[in-house]
């Protein structure tokens, strides 16, 4: 039988017919364009069977029957929509899920583990798309009768949560995105006041037809905001429902769905807890919680009913994690909890604290409520506990007040970064073709205890600016004090607001960027500001304090807020106490606008030393054979420092080779490709920044030289891939494999570092920004690596931040430190100094897990080892992801949980004390010019610490001594004290 189709449909059925062919026409295995995927939901939005073809049954045996022919003999059997082609072109092809129906969907493939539980996130993240954007892909679906049953979906749900539940691992490792799927899939049962909305909505659709869609979407999806939907059809249809006697009926309706799904109240809780056995350990707890609620009429008394849900909320997770429970007794506790943080939050809005004392107070109970819900890892809590709680005065001094904000303000950091990290990657995959899919982190937030704890925190930073100064003035944003610094500096340029991963964005060196996350990577920038900071011995953080780049952190909030500054010139300053300033130029004043005329005047620049340089050593030398004395002469610092280092610690530092510049040298002497004939490296090299500062002299602007200097660059870098390495070297690196690291060339998994001349010179460090090549074993593959290695310094990136700073950086001569891998299970940078306190006698530390820790920008699990002897939690790990190292080269990436720390406390004591040995060995040894603090690199390995790098710790000495900077800082006040029993709202007695 032929098709009829109306003008519009046709239309559209020609339209998906397009598209269906553009998606198969990709090539095989290429993910669709993000234009092809948003044209694609469009033309579902206007389609009353959206993404689906049709109503069907679906078998227990796996079979297929049309709607009308049910599957015979078959009590298992479901009748639901299927999904279009190209929905499942799209599943296959690019794993996304659009109006994902659960029935008859596979446990383990919506779990998605072996994609971190994409599945799963993004049958959440479509779920609010349909909430926040009229149906969003079902905007006229959602009244496709038949598309969804509730009851099987809530079947589904229940056994789902069964299966995944049974897995005794499963909600130590994902507790929070488990409570959170928990709100989403639907589970809670059929009750009878599920059916009694399901006939009542059925009868007045019988008899008033006009109802039928508002029937379809409440037995398909029912929600709390279907009582408002069916509000507002009564309003309108008033006099029809009269006339058929229906409109008691509908409004009984709009109080039953209120009632079903309108959110947390402690009847709902009691309900659940009918349901937990009796012999249950937290049974009677819960019970005789809401009995006491219950006798408070109208929550009269909101601080106790606070203060005992976050107990609570804290008490069932310690259970779920450590006690045997059931599948089903685990979920209805989850349940549970999600009643509970409902509660809080809604209490949290009538507890107006009074004295900065009790907002102290109420810090502490929504930083248990945060931790009970899962934002909070339970070590975590126990690490950050005595740093968040009442301290128990009345007075306290001013540097006390201000580190216990800190940390108050670093806690409700950490719960936004658990879900950030949790959700982010689908988000950020969404928001290409649907930009609607941003707010579903903020919307995650700001229904979360997390909302109310940031709130307490700001009302306390502004209680505090109030009575200190915090020095802050950062445009006309609130919560002023929640604001703070990280590197001084000042810049004067245009603000770019980046949302969602920062990878790929075009900076220069002239404004000012402020990113939602963190970026692992970063050309030179005016300023920079983050949601979060990353960590703060990141490369990005130790090159941004080294050129006196300001840098601060901001809040989720402050960040919305400053989005109407979005392409504004501004002024941007960060004192060195950590006072931060933006103001619009129009506003500068006259000392602020001769900071640059200063600048302009006097840019101070350094010249890389090329007077010892050896260029006469054409051999492969043994890491032993080196020391500090050869930093800048035969090798780079890497590979003269670790040899010193072999020297001073040989315990702990592995045996190596190392490439001196002369190899490089002698290698540039070979005829260039695509030049004339005899034009060798050398002579292109020099020719043309010979030509780039003729141009310079002759008039020519900054970017035209820079334009010229990177083309050229570019085409050196290309070439220098094509070098041929002497036989000399491959047969001296056969001999020295085998001396040094136990096995041939192609043999052993090494690393090849980067060692330039122009690094850790005393006024600059040039971390990160050459190449390091990980964990390669084939012969070519390191003879490839050799030749990327000596091409990285002429990158774009490497070159624009030497030229900010050196005199002369057509003077840079790499060498190659080779090592043998080490596939350590955690690493980072340690710096014998409070990079935050400031305190010289305190260290910094910061690791990830896997290789290559924390130097890359990860959220890495960050302490203060102070003076004192505390070891203070600064950051948890916030990266789902690390790199091992396996035996047979490359690099794998694993998943890792949050739920237990990266360092153990005998590891803290370890590198507390080995800092404190090089405080006191490194100044003593041959060729080191500085009294410390010093910057390492390490890694553990079980539980030994391998060094690989120890430098000098350089930060930009004018930005910390800068008048200006001082004067943006608070004064401090000798003998002062701050009266916590004062009032903590502006203008009350």
């Amino acid at each position: 039988m032929p098709f009829h189709f109306r003008s519009p449909d046709r239309a559209l059925f020609l339209l998906i017919i397009a598209l269906l062919g553009t998606l198969a026409a990709s090539p095989l295995g290429a993910q669709s364009s993000a234009e092809e995927i948003a044209t694609l939901i469009e033309s579902y939005r206007n389609d009353r069977r959206g993404p689906y073809r049709g109503i069907f049954w679906f078998c227990s045996d796996g079979s297929q029957r049309a709607a009308r022919d049910p599957c015979p003999n078959d009590d298992k059997a479901h009748q639901h929509a299927d999904y279009r082609p190209e929905i499942k072109q799209l599943m296959r092809r690019d794993h996304l899920f659009f109006g994902q129906i659960l029935a008859d969907t596979k446990y383990d493939d919506f779990w998605d583990a072996a994609h971190d539980h994409s599945r799963l996130k993004q049958y959440q993240l479509n779920n609010y798309l349909v909430a926040v954007d009229n149906g969003w892909i079902l905007e006229q679906a959602r009244y496709y009768r038949g598309a969804f049953q509730v009851e099987d979906e809530e079947e589904w749900g229940r056994a789902f949560f069964r299966w995944l539940l049974a897995k005794d691992d499963v909600l130590r490792e994902n507790f929070y995105l488990i409570v959170q799927a928990a709100r989403d899939i639907p589970h809670r049962g059929d009750t009878d006041l599920n059916q009694r909305i399901r006939a009542v909505s059925k009868e007045i659709a019988d008899k008033y037809p006009a109802f039928m869609d508002l029937r379809i979407k409440i037995h398909g999806r029912p929600e709390g905001a279907d009582a408002g939907a069916v509000e507002a059809f009564i309003e309108q249809h008033a006099q029809e429902l009269e006339s058929r006697r229906l409109a008691t009926p509908a409004r009984q309706l709009v109080t039953d769905i209120r009632t079903a799904y309108g959110g947390s109240d402690l009847d709902n809780i009691s309900e659940l807890l009918k349901e937990l056995p009796r012999e249950d350990s937290l049974r009677a707890r819960l019970a005789d919680f809401v009995e006491r609620q219950q006798r408070q009429e109208n929550g009269e008394n909101d601080i106790s009913r606070l203060t005992a849900a976050a107990d609570l909320t804290l008490q069932i997770r310690r259970d779920l994690v450590t006690q045997s429970r059931r599948p089903l007794d685990r979920l209805r506790l989850i349940d549970v909890l999600n009643e509970l943080s409902d509660l809080i939050f809604r209490a949290a809005v009538n507890w107006e604290a009074e004295t900065a004392r009790e907002q102290m107070e109420k810090i502490c109970y929504l930083g248990e409520a945060a931790t009970g819900t899962g934002f909070i890892e339970l070590w975590e809590y126990e690490a950050a506990l005595a740093n968040i709680a009442d301290p128990g005065y009345q007075y306290i001094w001013p540097e006390m007040m201000t580190a216990y904000l800190d940390n108050a303000r670093r806690f409700v950091e950490w719960g936004t970064a658990t879900n950030r990290v949790t959700y982010g990657e689908v988000v950020e995959r969404y928001a290409e073709f649907e930009p609607k899919a941003l707010g579903f982190l903020d919307d995650q937030i700001r229904s979360s205890v997390l909302l109310p704890l940031g709130q307490a925190v700001g009302e306390l930073g502004d209680w505090l600016a109030r009575n200190t100064d915090s020095g802050n003035r950062l445009m006309d944003i609130e919560a002023q004090a929640q604001a703070r610094g990280l590197n001084p500096g000042y810049a004067r340029g245009i603000l770019h607001l980046i949302e969602g991963a920062p990878d790929g964005v075009e900076v220069n060196n002239r404004d000012i960027f402020a990113f939602s996350r963190p970026p692992a990577d970063l050309k030179p920038v005016g300023g920079i500001l983050t949601v979060s900071e990353g960590n703060m011995v990141s490369h990005v953080q130790l090159l941004a304090r080294n050129l006196g780049i300001p840098n601060a952190v901001l809040t989720d909030r402050q960040f919305e807020q400053l989005k109407p500054y979005d392409g504004q010139e501004v002024f941007y300053a960060v004192s060195n106490a950590g006072s931060v300033v933006m103001k619009p130029v129009s506003e500068m004043s006259e000392t602020e606008k001769n900071l640059f005329a200063v600048r302009e005047r006097s840019q101070e620049k350094i010249r890389v030393p090329v007077d010892r340089i050896d260029l006469g050593t054409r051999d492969v030398l043994k890491l032993s054979e080196v020391n500090s004395k050869d930093s800048g002469v035969r090798s780079g610092p890497k590979a003269a420092n670790l040899g010193q280092l072999k020297q001073l610690f040989p315990e702990n530092v592995v045996n190596g080779l190392v490439i001196p510049f002369g190899i490089f040298r002698e290698h540039l002497d070979q005829q260039m490709p695509g030049q004339p004939a005899g034009v060798s490296y050398w002579e292109f090299l020099n020719s043309r920044f010979a030509r780039a500062a003729e141009m310079e002299s002759s008039g020519a602007t900054p970017a035209e030289v820079e334009r010229y200097t990177l083309a050229q660059l570019a085409t050196l870098r290309e070439a220098i891939g094509q070098i041929r390495i002497e036989d000399k070297l491959i047969a001296q690196l056969r001999e020295g494999f085998r001396q040094q690291f136990g096995g041939g060339l192609g043999q052993v998994p090494v690393f090849l570092r980067s060692d330039t001349n122009m690094e850790d010179l005393d006024e600059f460090t040039g971390a990160g920004l050459n190449k390091t090549v990980f964990n390669v074993v084939a012969e070519d593959a390191i003879i490839q690596g050799i030749k990327e290695v000596w091409a990285s310094p002429y990158t774009e990136r490497s070159y624009r931040w030497r030229q900010r700073y050196l005199l002369n950086p057509e003077n840079v001569f790499p060498s190659i430190l080779i090592i043998p891998s080490v596939d350590v299970e955690y690493s980072g940078v340690m710096i014998t100094k409070g990079v935050s306190t400031g305190h010289d006698d305190d260290i910094t530390v910061a690791f990830s897990r896997g290789a290559g820790g924390a130097v890359d920008g990860q959220a890495a699990e960050a302490y203060l080892l102070d003076h004192t002897g505390r070891f203070i939690l600064q950051a948890p790990a916030r990266e789902r992801m690390h790199r091992r190292l396996p035996a047979s080269g490359g690099s794998v990436m694993e998943a890792a949980s949050f739920d237990q720390a990266i360092l153990s406390r005998e590891n803290l004591v370890e590198l507390y004390a080995l800092g404190q040995k090089v405080e006191e060995i490194m100044p003593k040894a041959p060729g080191v010019k500085t009294e410390g603090p010093f910057d390492v690199e390490l890694g553990f390995k079980d539980d030994k610490i391998w060094l690989f790098q120890i430098r000098p710790f350089v930060e930009n000495d004018n930005a910390q001594r800068s008048e200006y900077l001082q004067s943006i800082s608070p004064p401090k006040r000798e003998g002062v004290y701050i009266d916590l029993s004062s009032k903590l709202k502006a203008g009350e007695e």
